[in-house]
């Protein structure tokens, strides 16, 4: 790699620093701006390019990682470089070897000093590390997009020239899983009031390709902020059953109350919720009544239906939901009689939400709270297509949630949206919600 003047200029300002830094000094030189500009003008004038191969930022880099594992083994042998001091000292510097290691700017080659006694362990640049931690977060975060191994190496290529293979990619992205386990076991708060029950279906292959479940559990702590409570991947279809386990999983890492659980009408799911907690009011999502009532009509009749339903699931009160759903009831009652029986049936878990104040309403009357997350999930899930195993599929799934809110502004968001919602839960149930907050 050529050396411009500018460049070899810097690396002895460098070096003259780290001798600075390791002849007892404590100073912390800032940089100089001025300078910085300089560098780049003389750079420009030299046509040296300030990123891509070979470019200013790349051997910027090199200089910047050589000095500080120089200043490294000096530290560790107690003198600078041909210092008579480390004459008859039992060790010295062996020359250097070289390396590329993959940086955020590309692949950079440095030379990495070594000593007679093979004792130095630089930390800068560990042994037999080739990617520092910004290319790792970088992969990490293309993964929780979405992207393939094969993808996530040709982009690398393309963007820093950098050749990383799909195994190496694939060692990156596994290295989530230890913390998925902590994450996935961590205790969870008493009393939350409000948990979110839904599922997503992802393809696995496993022989063949079919849709398993992702079941997802969402809860509203009693600061407003969201908490993911798990992940949990099931065997065929999404069923009471398994939910039942993940109830009770909840409760054994701490769940001792909850206000109420927002969930899809699933069979069975409200008598696994009682079970596990017996004061959680059940409440069946409204959008998830009004899709299963579509199933049973045609196609020109949704607007109607949905017309005819929504006076019921506004209703001021449940009486007077009840006379709105036998209006509709006559009127659609002998075209469509599955839509009746279908909301009798779920009557006892739709009803609970008509009894709040408006702001528990608007919030607890659907699952559109975790909807945006299953979105964010799907959309990942998506670009992978089908998974070879269960493993690979949960990876991905976790690295999407995690990568929710990269920033905090969703949490504040979520904080203020339910402040109303919060206030109007400790009037409610009153008494329940202070176990959390002590």
């Amino acid at each position: 790699m050529t050396m411009t003047t500018a460049v070899a200029d810097t690396a002895a300002v460098a070096e003259d620093e780290t001798t600075t830094q390791t002849s007892g000094r404590d100073e912390m030189a800032g940089v100089d701006t001025a300078a910085v500009k300089q560098l780049v003008a003389q750079a420009r004038q030299q046509g040296l390019q300030l990123s891509g191969e070979g470019g200013l930022l790349q051997q910027l880099t090199k200089i910047v990682l050589e000095s500080a594992m120089e200043g490294e083994i000096t530290d560790h042998l107690g003198y600078d470089k041909h210092d008579p001091a480390g004459a008859g000292s039992g060790n010295s510097r062996n020359g250097a070897r070289t390396k590329t290691v993959l940086t955020d700017v590309g692949p950079v080659e440095i030379a990495v000093p070594r000593d007679r006694a093979g004792s130095f362990e630089p930390t800068i640049v560990r042994k037999r590390q080739r990617r520092l931690s910004g290319v790792e977060d970088m992969v990490l975060s293309l993964s929780a997009k979405g992207l393939t191994c094969g993808e996530i190496s040709a982009h690398l290529a393309e963007v820093y020239g950098a050749e990383v293979s799909r195994q190496t990619i694939s060692t990156i992205t596994d290295k989530v899983m230890d913390g998925m386990t902590e994450w996935q076991n961590r205790p969870l708060d008493p009393v939350y009031p409000v948990i979110f029950l839904d599922a997503i279906h992802v393809k696995i292959r496993d022989g063949k390709v079919a849709n398993r479940p992702i079941y997802v559990a969402m809860a509203v702590t009693v600061d407003g902020c969201r908490d993911i409570l798990g992940l949990w991947a099931g065997d065929g279809g999404e069923g009471a059953k398994f939910w039942l386990s993940v109830l009770t999983e909840l409760r054994n890492r701490g769940v001792e109350d909850v206000c109420m659980v927002v969930c899809d009408g699933l069979k069975g799911l409200p008598d696994a919720i009682g079970q596990t907690w017996p004061q959680a009011i059940t409440q069946t999502c409204i959008v998830h009544l009004l899709r299963a009532s579509f199933r049973y009509a045609a196609r020109q009749h949704w607007d109607a239906i949905a017309r005819g339903l929504k006076p019921v699931y506004t209703a001021a009160t449940e009486s007077a939901a009840q006379e709105r759903f036998l209006e509709f009831a006559e009127t659609w009652g002998h075209k469509y009689p599955a839509i009746v029986r279908l909301w009798e049936n779920s009557w006892a878990e739709f009803v609970p939400f008509l009894g709040f104040d408006p702001e528990i309403r608007k919030i607890v009357c659907s699952t559109n709270a975790i909807e945006s997350v299953n979105a964010r999930i799907r959309r990942a899930v998506r670009a992978r297509g089908h998974f070879p195993n269960e493993q690979a599929a949960l990876k991905c799934v976790y690295m999407a949630v995690m990568a929710l809110d990269p920033t905090g502004t969703g949490r504040r968001r979520w904080a203020v949206r339910w402040k109303a919602a919060l206030n109007a839960f400790e009037i409610t149930f009153e008494g329940r919600l202070r176990t959390a907050s002590k």
